[in-house]
């Protein structure tokens, strides 16, 4: 009996063990250094069934556990192993980070604001993208606080960084909820009429880093219209129904039905890289998108009060790169949903307003919510 109940119990811990490894948190010390004189470190976040690890070098998501039907484990967000390769990089450069003071991109890399023209850092074939040269990717953001489940970061951007005027306050807020919840919080300020639109730019895979294809995900947007893009990928001005194109994800549907689909705008940036406009009202909470991955029942939705959702299908990767578990970041292996104001806001009429005032406050939440089917 005595034996019988011991080998019971080397089981339980067997098994405990083996559950406790299956998150392989990055290591600490491969990302304690010093930037511009101040200290970057790697903070761990747990609540729900998520494990989250945060750089507040450009307040980067490096990894997100989340478990599966089975309730194994999986990273789903692309990242490298070490701080080295996010500083000196040689890859994709947004690899879950914030991004701003303008997420996605300014047309011709300037705008006009009170009869001032503005240029700009023009890092994308002649336009602005993601801020420009040192957008708050680059920045090495000040830690206000941390706890098990959240971290608050906060950064002044200078007036004239990067061409953008006034001095730009922003507090960032990443927690993880007790509903399995990835919850992005952003507040700015600015002492000088200015633009502003902040997003979040993890790069997903509901199978985890490097384990295949995305287009077998299956993907729902509440959008019927796309802000339509010139070959320079710059909003033309012009609102298009998605209705019998590929961009119709009105109805969850693999992302790979009609990626490869003859369409002009498709063509424009060879694949998905569109910002959908919500059907909610501006300033409310809602769901804007959702995706599902059938081989390990992952699904994640995406709720934001922001007027725009931007979708990219990782077009560009090449696979030279690898990511922190040393496998290649391959073309069409990952996603972006990035929600946001419209591109080329500054610059488009009849867009939503993106100009933020002294005594004004800047706010956006986005919630990436985890569940399994």
């Amino acid at each position: 009996m005595k034996k019988v109940l011991l080998l019971a119990l080397c089981a339980m811990i067997f098994v405990g063990c083996t559950k406790k490894n299956e998150v392989k948190l990055m290591n600490v010390n491969d990302f304690n250094t010093v930037v511009d004189g101040k200290k970057v470190s790697l903070y761990t976040l747990k609540n729900g069934s998520l494990t989250m690890q945060v750089t507040n070098y450009g307040g980067r998501v490096v990894s997100l556990w989340v478990p599966d039907r089975k309730g194994s484990y999986d990273d789903v967000v692309l990242g490298y192993d070490n701080i080295d390769r996010y500083i000196n990089n040689k890859g994709e450069r947004y690899l879950g980070a914030a991004v701003g003071r303008y997420a996605n991109r300014i047309g011709h890399g300037a705008f006009t604001l009170d009869g001032k023209k503005y240029e700009l850092y023009k890092n994308d074939n002649g336009n602005t993208l993601h801020g420009g040269e040192f957008g708050v990717d680059r920045v090495v953001w000040d830690v206000v606080s941390a706890t098990d489940n959240a971290i608050v970061l906060r950064t002044v951007l200078p007036d004239g960084m990067d061409g953008f005027p006034g001095n730009l306050d922003i507090t960032m807020t990443y927690t993880l909820t007790d509903n399995n919840d990835f919850r992005v919080e952003y507040k700015a300020t600015t002492d000088a009429p200015t633009v502003c639109n902040l997003s979040h730019h993890s790069f997903f895979n509901l199978k985890g880093e490097g384990r295949g294809t995305i287009l077998d995900h299956e993907l729902m947007i509440k959008g019927k219209y796309i802000t339509a893009i010139d070959e320079h990928l710059i909003p033309t001005g012009s609102f298009m129904l998605v209705k019998g194109t590929p961009m119709d994800f009105t109805e969850m549907k693999p992302i790979g039905r009609d990626i490869n689909q003859s369409h002009y705008q498709m063509t424009y940036g060879g694949g998905y890289d569109f910002n959908w406009i919500s059907e909610k009202p501006m300033g409310q909470m809602g769901l804007v998108a959702s995706v599902y991955e059938p081989q390990s029942g992952r699904k994640m939705d995406v709720i934001t009060d922001q007027p725009g959702l931007q979708f990219y299908s990782g077009n560009f990767f090449d696979g030279k790169t690898t990511g922190k578990y040393g496998l290649p970041l391959c073309n069409r292996e990952s996603f972006a949903l990035e929600t946001q104001l419209f591109p080329d806001g500054p610059n488009q009429d009849k867009f939503p307003n993106t100009v933020l005032r002294p005594g004004e406050v800047y706010h956006h939440t986005c919630v990436y919510h985890f569940e399994i089917k």
